[in-house]
């Protein structure tokens, strides 16, 4: 088998065997990839053969030319994932990445918008045409649900319940959950089925909530690209994320008293100690807005 192949079959394995999301599978794939390629890898036999050595020279080499550690962690995770599933397939007897420690991250702390932002940028589309009508029911969702990016456009009409006010999800590991999905957006997402959603799709059939000009599904880069926009239109610096509606989401729920474990819930985290960054983050604001107005702070 050669190198593509052994790649190939990977990325396959992870997909359907180990249920990777197809946002992992081609980052895995990418990564090993990515890998083979700058260490010369041109045959099985050369993969094979590979070192420790030449596996830690590679993660070092991303350092020089600039990647982040996240970045370089990530490139680590995938290349023992791969050697390991070529262990497992007896192709190979032992993991050569397996003795490499993968670099300590700290936890960074998420941009996180202020109400007054959040109200600048759900302002912003042009609700007079199709993709403005489209954008605002997409903003006004996230930020009602907290939902990751991949999770808004793959949202389908069959996942919405506009009359009891919820919304349903597949996040990470396959896990369903449900959702309250909140007054304002589920009335910006009637007036998007009832007026613009047709308009776009132009009599073409889609099972998918959020659509294109072209009648497809809004991927996560058009997200991205549009989510950008509206942030300049609303003369927002902050650097802006695709998860920046989300970080502020749970921000927000926090500082107003919601409670650690349903914020948890709502995010789809499995551990609790992902979603504890934002009271970080919340403790942070708060303090920060208590210095800003108390007469008696300085």
């Amino acid at each position: 088998m050669d190198v593509h192949s052994l790649v190939k079959e990977f990325t396959i394995y992870l997909y359907i065997e180990k249920n990777r999301s197809q946002n992992t599978v081609d980052a895995y794939g990418q990564d090993v990839t990515r890998f083979i390629k700058r260490a010369k890898l041109k045959s099985s036999k050369a993969v094979k053969a590979v070192t420790p050595q030449e596996i830690i020279s590679y993660i070092k080499s991303l350092k020089n030319s600039g990647a982040s550690a996240r970045t370089s962690a990530r490139s680590l995770a995938s290349i023992k994932s791969f050697y390991k599933y070529l262990v497992g397939e007896d192709i190979m007897t032992s993991n050569p990445a397996e003795v490499i420690q993968s670099p300590k991250l700290g936890r960074s702390i998420p941009t996180v918008l202020s109400a007054k932002e959040v109200e600048k940028i759900l302002s912003a589309p042009n609700i007079k045409t199709p993709e403005g009508v489209r954008d605002v029911a997409m903003l006004e969702t996230i930020y009602a649900t907290g939902f990751r990016a991949s999770e808004l456009v793959a949202i389908k009409l069959k996942d919405i319940n506009l009359e009891m006010g919820y919304i349903s999800t597949i996040g990470k590991g396959s896990k369903e959950r449900t959702v309250p999905l909140g007054e304002v957006a589920t009335e910006r997402i009637k007036e998007y089925r009832a007026t613009a959603r047709p308009l776009l799709l132009k009599n073409r059939v889609s099972d998918s909530l959020f659509v294109t000009r072209r009648g497809s599904e809004m991927t996560r880069q058009g997200f991205w690209k549009m989510i950008k926009l509206r942030a300049k239109q609303a003369g927002i610096l902050k650097k802006i994320s695709p998860h920046s509606m989300r970080h502020s989401f749970a921000t927000h729920l926090l500082e107003h008293g919601a409670d650690l474990r349903s914020v948890q819930q709502m995010l789809g985290h499995s551990d609790i100690s992902t979603t504890q960054i934002y009271t970080h983050v919340a403790r942070a604001r708060i303090s920060e807005i208590y210095e800003k107005t108390h007469p008696r702070a300085k």
